[in-house]
């Protein structure tokens, strides 16, 4: 007798986010499914891979980081533009350079670098302050500003700062990454606060993302609940796409900083067990690791 596998269908969609404006844009979400589930419906847009890029030389990089953009780094351009020419479908632009700890470069200066990078390249762009929550409100607020129409990917927006960079955002047309600190009641909170006052289809979430072997079983349970709440049971609070940004959490373990392979094979299992979690978006940092990715999604391997 043929075993016909159980077919569920579900109640919920994940809200279809569009990165870019013209020639440049591109969607993610959109799939009423949970991830993978092709035999159960639709996934309309493929999950996207990203390549970070820094806007200052790296510091603290193992060699086999830097050698792909060797001649590149001091050139976050040219940088961003190698990126793409490794296969990546959007560059994930750190502000590290803002982080007043360190260099302290003021919000002008750091949007000025933002426009030349929007400007220089042929996909969307993502676009990752330092972290530091009132900072960010200066040099996030900015950005938009002066990449107005660029509808870039703005973030982290978090529960202490996103009033005004939400604001900036929305009047200069540009999306929002929501981040909460692993836990899904906050993260559900700043959903809830956002969409007071910020259209669903332009929020990306990033619950944050741990590496393999260090807290990844906490981020793939997060982004696991997330989409069954927004797909199982259709809470409309919960159905927006989300981002894994996972490159620096795995570079800085100790077992990627040990050896290449080990860098290689720490970052593509925490991707792929990312992926499996329901990741719409991956930020990665080795190149040959979203190669091997990109086979994978695409059956391949």
């Amino acid at each position: 007798m043929e075993y016909k596998a159980p077919v569920e269908s579900y109640s919920g969609r994940v809200v279809e986010v569009v990165i870019g404006r013209g020639e440049k844009a591109l969607k993610i979400g959109g799939e009423n499914v949970l991830p993978f589930h092709f035999f159960e419906g639709a996934i309309a847009n493929p999950p996207r891979l990203a390549l970070e890029v820094l806007d200052s030389v790296p510091v603290g990089w193992s060699q086999w980081e830097v050698n792909p953009y060797k001649d590149v780094v001091s050139e976050p351009v040219q940088w961003a533009n190698r990126a793409l020419e490794l296969g990546a479908d959007l560059v994930c632009l750190r502000l590290v350079g803002t982080d007043p700890t360190g260099q302290n470069v003021p919000g002008d200066k750091a949007a000025e670098l933002v426009k030349s990078v929007a400007s220089a390249i042929r996909s969307p762009l993502i676009v990752y302050g330092s972290g530091d929550e009132v900072k960010d409100v200066e040099v996030l607020t900015k950005v938009a500003e002066v990449c107005a129409g660029e509808a870039l990917l703005l973030g982290p927006v978090v529960k202490e700062n996103y009033e005004p960079i939400s604001k900036a955002a929305l009047d200069y047309g540009h999306c929002i990454i929501a981040q909460s600190p692993l836990d899904i009641n906050l993260e559900k909170e700043l959903n809830v606060k956002l969409l007071k006052s910020f259209p669903r289809e332009r929020i990306v979430i990033d619950p944050l993302s741990s590496a393999l072997g260090y807290g990844m079983e906490y981020s793939f349970t997060i982004m696991e609940r997330t989409k069954h709440i927004g797909i199982m049971f259709g809470d409309s609070t919960m159905q927006m796409p989300i981002i894994a940004d996972l490159s620096s959490e795995c570079a800085k373990t100790k077992q990627a900083k040990e050896s290449e392979k080990q860098g290689l094979l720490w970052e593509l299992v925490t991707a792929i067990s990312l992926l499996l979690a329901g990741a719409n978006i991956v930020v990665l940092r080795l190149p040959q690791s979203l190669k091997i990715l990109r086979e994978v999604l695409e059956g391949k391997l």
